[in-house]
């Protein structure tokens, strides 16, 4: 399998990402886990690395849910197609940059494990809106799956032993990614984010730590794990994100009243740049398709065509389009490209119209 065939697989993430869902995108969880007797991966020998990679290949083929799927070691792999990885939300920057990594990803696209990241496991589940119990579910599955066939660094004093100590414990990061529009035009998100962090969530951009907001959207996750309960991290995050919805509605509904007709020519006027730009960076991109976006949410487009949005911005991302390419292009050419697919994508939109939520 190459990245080329994750790229042709229709997958609930990039073809319809967050379907039904106006604010949630998706939920992610994430468990970090060590082989017992092993030195982490950024102290470990390259042979270590190599006899790691080895074990935790050899129980991951065995488990149903990666049965057809991606196999991909990052130092065979060239640069743009790792950058298509991070882009997918399936590997990480850290894991991309380096060389003695490796990555297995279910034909679905829903389930990854990254090898000899930070730590030797990093188990992943992804699923489109929100829904915190299920993909918990699933990730456990997967955790026990593992344990059963590795043996797994733990403390009975401390819990699962983490190359990072903000990951001992459980070892476990819940997220969400939500698409904030109304609280970002509102001024209202850095009040926000300061709430969050004061309850232990961090805040982070598109691709994660270190990157901007791209689009409106975030990453919402908790940052402790030591002296917590799955449980408990999981019910603050629930929590939170419940809050969140509702301050996104009633920030788009004020802002819609409020501004009346200059809300509506916002929307408008993005839909109209889209329509007709020859050049569209990725930012300028992301922005005006989350005002489409939002638009869909809230009756001044078709809700039906919230799904194209969200291609567009996946799709739109630099090195998926250079990937479709088949080579490296200049960022001129590449906003050249991603000017003319949105411009046909966009071709039969209809006008945009008053709210009706």
């Amino acid at each position: 399998m190459t990245v080329q065939d994750i790229l042709a697989a229709e997958n609930e993430l990039t073809h319809l990402l967050g379907a039904q869902q106006a604010i949630v995108l998706s939920t992610r969880i994430r468990l970090a886990r060590n082989l017992e007797g092993y030195p982490f991966p950024g102290w470990a020998k390259a042979a270590q690395r190599q006899e790691i990679a080895q074990k935790c290949w050899g129980a991951l083929e065995k488990l149903p849910r990666f049965k057809k799927g991606h196999f991909l070691k990052m130092n065979e792999l060239s640069d743009m197609d790792r950058a298509v990885l991070v882009e997918r939300h399936l590997v990480s920057k850290e894991l991309a940059s380096g060389k003695s990594g490796a990555a297995v990803i279910s034909r679905d696209q829903t389930c990854s494990v990254m090898i000899n990241e930070e730590d030797h496991l990093r188990i992943q589940v992804v699923k489109a809106g929100w829904h915190l119990r299920g993909t918990w579910n699933i990730a456990e599955q997967l955790d026990d799956a593992l344990s059963a066939s590795l043996k797994i660094a733990f403390s009975e004093q401390l819990g699962y032993l983490t190359a990072c100590p903000t990951n001992v414990g459980t070892g476990l990061r819940a997220s969400a990614m939500v698409h904030l529009p109304g609280l970002c035009l509102s001024r209202h998100m850095e009040k926000v984010t300061r709430a969050l962090n004061q309850d232990g969530l961090a805040v982070r951009g598109w691709l994660g730590e270190g990157t901007e907001a791209a689009g409106n959207i975030f990453q919402i996750s908790n940052q402790q794990t030591l002296g917590l309960s799955e449980e408990v991290i999981l019910k603050r995050l629930g929590g939170w994100i419940k809050v969140l919805v509702e301050q996104e509605w009633n920030a788009r509904r004020k802002l819609a009243q409020e501004e009346g007709a200059r809300f509506v020519d916002r929307l408008a006027r993005s839909l109209g740049i889209l329509r007709h730009a020859h050049l569209l960076t990725s930012a300028e991109s992301m922005n005006m398709l989350s005002h489409l976006r939002m638009a869909c949410d809230m009756g001044c487009l078709p809700e039906v065509n919230r799904h194209l949005i969200d291609r567009l911005m996946i799709e739109g991302q630099p090195a998926h389009i250079q990937a479709r390419q088949g080579k490296e292009c200049e960022s001129e050419k590449r906003d050249s490209i991603r000017a003319n697919t949105v411009r046909e994508a966009l071709a039969t939109f209809p006008e945009v119209v008053s709210p009706t939520i």
